[in-house]
């Protein structure tokens, strides 16, 4: 049964969500603020959490502020909760560390349809299939992708990233060389058409830059074609 985290200061947001949540089967936790949420994954509850649904606008300790202390601790995937209003909130989660992000009010079919697509990543992403040696292996430079693992590797050293930031990466990957728009990277990998969703990828390349260039502002591997979007410098 998958576990999932609940954070929002509004009762009755708490319970439409648990009624969507636990209709699907699964098991719900609830904090009414990010102080709350922290405290949870902190504590011998949160190995136990699958998913987050964590609202921006908060009291004792916003959303933005919880979700960057969680990211120390824990890559369980983390969906927010905004309004139409919060875009700024919503560009600022993304490049923080969160995995996607649902508008209030919600449409209870999409928004069980994101949770249960991040689940599967993180599940994915989690298993480790003991037993089979095999490895499916990307490599450019120093950076090397085991995908049957889910594990990534700089120069050796173990790098830890969101499911949404592993398929980005292995994408890019897949496509050595190769200019990727915006567009191609977003609906390739989030797998629906890019309608307002312009610089999710933007910040999830910075993020990726963040944790696999030694120098983000000068990057060796995630390059920017100006005007054109992405490739993975393919160096040999």
């Amino acid at each position: 049964m998958n576990k999932i985290l609940i954070c929002d200061d509004e009762p009755d947001i708490i319970s439409a969500l648990r009624i969507y949540l636990e209709s699907e089967g699964m098991e719900v936790v609830a904090a009414e603020n990010g102080q709350v949420a922290l405290d949870i994954m902190s504590g011998p509850q949160g190995k136990d959490i699958q998913l987050i649904l964590l609202d921006v606008m908060m009291p004792v300790m916003d959303g933005i502020t919880a979700m960057a202390a969680i990211r120390k601790i824990s890559n369980v995937p983390i969906i927010m909760l905004t309004a139409k209003s919060e875009d700024a909130d919503k560009v600022m989660g993304l490049t923080i560390g969160a995995d996607d992000y649902v508008t209030k009010p919600f449409n209870p079919v999409e928004l069980l349809a994101r949770v249960k697509s991040q689940l599967r990543r993180y599940t994915m992403l989690g298993s480790q299939n003991v037993g089979n040696p095999t490895e499916d292996v990307l490599t450019i430079g120093g950076i090397e992708l085991r995908d049957r693992s889910k594990e990534v590797y700089l120069d050796g050293n173990p790098v830890s990233l969101t499911p949404r930031e592993y398929d980005i990466l292995k994408y890019l990957m897949e496509h050595p060389g190769e200019v990727l728009s915006p567009r191609d990277i977003y609906e390739a990998v989030w797998q629906e058409a890019m309608i307002g969703a312009e610089s999710t990828v933007a910040v999830h390349i910075r993020h990726l830059r963040e944790k696999l260039e030694y120098d983000s502002t000068n990057p060796r591997y995630l390059k920017a074609v100006w005007g054109h979007g992405y490739k993975m410098e393919d160096i040999r």
